[in-house]
């Protein structure tokens, strides 16, 4: 890693009560979806994460850490603390309230949201898109994105997909939700309007012998590329509407694959 010198920023208050106002709200955001669309802020936790949010140019509001984490991720807590507004030093007892880890590093920060969310009107024509249907698990969330990211997909939809802000999707996507483009919808009808205006191929990606094998597919010029449910896959109706059906081929036993992985071997094969 680079190293970085930089002036911590002078802590504002040591924080050492449960209940302060502004621990409890940390908490409210990373358990609570409806706080995070609220306030429209999200926390974050891990010394990495932050420093790669502040990196990236993702608004700190508040930066928490304990003497501790100072000690040991001192040029990351003094790079964060350098574009956050507000820094807090906090005891160990409120780290453990704060985590949404197993075993926490001590360093937190709230964040307002990031500006990488847009809309479907600034999808290019010629770009390969990943559309996440229903997707649940935050974790599967996070782990395509970074997956999208590092093989170079250009954006994500995500139709009724679980929270982006929640922190499990923010600590499995590495960072990749801070920078991948990303446009929300509720309403699949959205995304087949704007790919017939655009003449972008649909592609659903579906568990049936019958559908055409990915790496044979024609998957030239733009795609939308459809990743269904963990559980039940892309709704029968979604896939019917696409423009074409696609399966990877499999071996052995297995019936189907995890949906994050069902969408990496996707993601490569369109990128191919």
């Amino acid at each position: 890693m680079q190293r970085i010198f930089l002036r911590r920023k002078v802590v504002l208050e040591k924080i050492i009560s449960v209940q302060n106002p502004k621990i409890k709200q940390f908490s409210k955001l990373v358990s609570s979806s409806k706080e995070r669309k609220k306030t429209g802020t999200f926390a974050i936790e891990g010394a990495r994460l932050c420093f790669d949010a502040a990196k990236s140019g993702v608004e700190i509001l508040e930066l928490f850490y304990t003497s501790q984490a100072y000690e040991k991720f001192t040029e990351e807590i003094d790079y964060i603390s350098s574009v956050a507004e507000a820094v807090y030093e906090v005891s160990t007892e409120i780290a453990e309230k704060l985590r949404d880890t197993e075993s926490t590093q001590g360093v937190f920060a709230r964040c307002r949201n990031t500006e990488n969310e847009t809309t479907l009107s600034s999808f290019l024509p010629d770009g390969k898109y990943v559309v996440l249907e229903n997707l649940q698990d935050p974790s599967n969330l996070g782990a395509v994105a970074r997956t999208a990211e590092a093989l170079g997909i250009k954006g994500a939809v995500l139709v009724s997909c679980c929270d982006v802000f929640n922190p499990k999707a923010q600590r499995a996507s590495m960072g990749s939700l801070f920078r991948l483009p990303f446009a929300r919808i509720s309403d699949i009808d959205e995304l087949f309007s704007f790919s017939e205006d655009k003449n972008i191929k649909t592609v659903a990606t579906v568990v049936d012998s019958s559908a055409e094998k990915i790496n044979k597919a024609d998957l030239s010029g733009g795609v939308f590329l459809i990743i269904g449910n963990e559980g039940n896959g892309i709704q029968q109706t979604t896939a019917d509407r696409c423009t074409m059906k696609v399966t990877i081929p499999m071996q052995g036993r297995a019936e189907s694959l995890n949906a994050s992985m069902a969408a990496c071997i996707a993601m490569w094969e369109v990128l191919r």
